[in-house]
């Protein structure tokens, strides 16, 4: 494997380099109420190199215009990139003739345009979607979850831009890495904090399981109750990555008093990570721990080490 590139090792602004991809395509309605025509839209997915910051922007075809209309917003509320990478637009196969066409017609012009804002715009080598893992990941995060989120709930532009935003704030307040060493603290570094400098936090709102019926619901309701079951799905499998385990003969490390983790946790509401420090161990029989205490902010709690994840140390 190859060293990781300058760009994703060097703490920049965010999104000064950024790497982008489309997702989809989703389905939206032209109007509220029955009778509504289906249109097929796209995401936007915008990744920086340095913090893994998300950006979602919600494009209703695959024009040039449209694209540059686009990265206008996204510079607006971002700032101007100073480079941009992209996948190849012969990556793209099967299912994806229109993105491979709309890259294949409009790739000059697309970084002509670019050059003039003074942005370096990059294409990954054809055939090699491996170099742009950044940003799959992020479509993977996206796409997976919402295709099974949104069902056959039709949401309008303006909804499906809600959605697409508290989706955003989602991804962008999972944790990274502890910001101190103290005891005492509970607080987690997050994309978040290179964008706003606080964690991202999300406004208290009824609870809506996964068995509701969404068609019942309000339509301001229907948003809510799509961004929990995302939230759900995603906090769930994202704990789950960051725990990985596989077959195992000798120990590999064990946690310490102090360490911070995050407690996985199904009942947290969105955008809140339980997280906990390390407070105590207790050693099984063979002299190995599997138990520890944990301070949360719900108090002190025992816990087994698959539902803890340990945190990178600075």
């Amino acid at each position: 494997m190859a060293d990781l590139p300058t760009d994703r090792t060097n703490l920049e602004f965010p999104f000064i380099t950024t790497g982008i991809d489309y997702a989809g395509p989703v389905m939206i309605a032209n109007r509220k109420g029955r009778g509504c025509t289906l249109l097929k839209s796209y995401i936007l997915i915008c990744v920086c190199f340095a913090v893994k910051a998300v950006h979602l922007e919600l494009v209703t075809d695959l024009s040039k215009e449209a694209f540059l209309a686009a990265l206008a917003r996204f510079t607006a509320r971002r700032g101007k990139p100073r480079c941009i990478h992209a996948d190849n637009s012969t990556t793209f196969v099967g299912g994806f003739n229109e993105l491979n066409s709309f890259l294949s017609n409009n790739s000059d012009a697309i970084q002509s345009s670019m050059n003039e804002q003074g942005i370096d715009f990059k294409f990954i080598p054809p055939y090699s979607p491996h170099f742009g893992g950044l940003w799959e990941s992020a479509v993977k995060s996206v796409k997976h979850h919402l295709r099974r989120t949104l069902g056959l709930a039709h949401l309008t532009y303006e909804e499906m831009t809600t959605c697409l935003i508290q989706i955003e704030a989602i991804l962008n307040s999972r944790p990274l890495v502890p910001i101190s060493s103290d005891p005492s603290d509970l607080s987690c570094l997050t994309p978040a904090h290179f964008l706003i400098g606080r964690p991202l936090l999300s406004v208290p709102h009824n609870v809506f399981d996964d068995n509701a019926n969404i068609s019942r619901l309000q339509r301001f309701q229907r948003v809510e109750a799509l961004k929990q079951h995302f939230w759900r799905r995603f906090s769930n499998e994202y704990v789950c990555s960051l725990k990985q385990r596989s077959k195992w003969r000798s120990s590999r490390g064990q946690l310490q008093e102090g360490d911070l983790v995050l407690l996985k946790d199904a009942s947290q509401p969105p955008l809140l990570w339980l997280m906990g420090r390390v407070t105590a161990i207790e050693p099984s029989s063979d002299g190995l721990a599997r138990i520890v205490q944990v301070n949360t902010r719900k108090g002190l709690l025992r816990r087994a080490y698959q539902n803890l994840c340990l945190l990178p140390k600075n």
